[in-house]
């Protein structure tokens, strides 16, 4: 009687170092350790720490290793140099088939930087996207076009981001795949999950009050931007009294002070800590409208079905403008104004684009075991 052959499985290394990587990447992880062929190895960055595990632990994922870079008012300088020797000393360790990162952080370029050096092949999930402004949104722009450049593997959440790569010249085609983006796949999944909320701080929206979620941190918001960005959401709720406001607050000093200062003491106003991954969930699918600068809740808006005025000038999410999900608003007051106050007071354009989840852009819920099987076939 012979033995069955042993299965070699190959040696994945996930880096994630932010909590939008945590959330994007969970469900990928998820679906290639159920799979008999890959070893995964999940290594954390810390480029953000609480709350960066606290969205692992809503999938119930423990990073293998945690190198813990985070300090106080950290520079690029130091986040990108302490990714690259220090994931670099990671691979080298235990040389993993192939390393895999997510969107365009600087854990992401930094990763693959390390895996470059050490001619490991990327896989980039989240390529393709294009805001064509290397200063917005800043550095991320650079962090995704350079990724792109160094991976083996891209892995296009649409068939624009797609195109961006083709119009680039950039990698074979061969190289390329439109998968869907993972963000959709944990929406899903803490969906059915998230029926009623967790923090106490939402309990007084729980009732079914009309709420604004308003969540913004860019690096080129802050400052001035960021005062009108406030202010305009005070002039917003003068006008609407029946609606109160959610803020969920980065962690950045620079973020907080304004919020605190300009929006501290309205009744209306709840400003909280970042909420947990399911509370949030529960926020997006409760909320009236959104303002935000975020890339990731562009993406979970138009799945929802909610409107969004995007607080940039530019968006490397161009579907959910041209399906009517999201409106350019940038950090002037009067757009801000004007956006969310024909929103909040026309209910047949809004239910309009309730209506527009339906084909969704951005994915199905899918991408994971997409990209899962890709790697089955051409991991080698």
């Amino acid at each position: 009687m012979t033995s069955s052959p042993i299965l070699e499985r190959k040696k994945i290394d996930i880096v994630i170092g932010t909590r939008p990587e945590a959330i994007k990447m969970a469900p990928l992880i998820i679906e290639l350790r159920r799979r008999e062929n890959f070893s995964v190895r999940v290594i954390s960055t810390g480029q953000h720490t609480d709350m960066l595990k606290q969205a692992l632990g809503f999938f119930k994922i423990e990073p293998d290793i945690d190198l813990a870079i985070m300090r106080q008012n950290q520079t690029l300088d130091y986040i990108t140099s302490s990714v690259l020797s220090r994931v670099g000393e990671i691979l080298d360790s235990n040389r993993p088939d192939a390393v895999l990162v997510h969107g365009d952080t600087t854990t992401t370029l930094a990763s693959s930087l390390a895996a470059f050096y050490r001619q490991i092949p990327v896989g980039h999930v989240e390529a393709g996207l294009r805001s064509f402004d290397m200063q917005f949104p800043f550095p991320e722009e650079m962090n995704r076009v350079l990724t792109d450049r160094l991976a083996e593997w891209l892995f296009a959440p649409t068939e624009r981001a797609a195109l961006n790569l083709r119009r680039e010249n950039a990698v074979p085609d061969e190289n390329l795949y439109v998968t869907g983006n993972t963000v959709i796949d944990a929406l899903f999944t803490a969906l059915k999950l998230c029926e009623k909320p967790g923090s106490p701080v939402l309990f007084p929206l729980a009732g079914g009050a009309p709420f604004i979620l308003m969540t913004a941190h860019r690096r080129e918001s802050w400052g001035k931007p960021m005062e009108r960005i406030c202010s305009a959401l005070l002039e917003i709720l003068r006008r609407h009294k029946d609606c109160h406001a959610l803020v969920p607050m980065h962690k950045n000093p620079a973020v907080r002070d304004s919020m605190k200062t300009i929006l501290g003491g309205n009744e209306r106003v709840i400003l909280c800590d970042p909420l947990d991954y399911p509370d949030f969930v529960w926020s997006l699918g409760r909320c009236k409208i959104i303002l935000s600068d975020s890339g990731g809740v562009q993406e979970e808006a138009s799945a929802l079905g909610k409107p969004v005025a995007v607080l940039r000038d530019v968006t490397e999410r161009p579907e959910a403008v041209e399906r009517g999900t999201a409106v350019l608003v940038g950090t002037e007051y009067d757009r801000i104004v004007h956006a969310a106050d024909r929103l909040l007071s026309h209910d047949e354009e809004y239910r309009e684009i309730e209506e527009r989840k339906y084909g969704n852009p951005f994915g199905d819920g899918q991408a994971s075991a997409r990209i899962a099987g890709i790697l089955t076939e051409t991991l080698r």
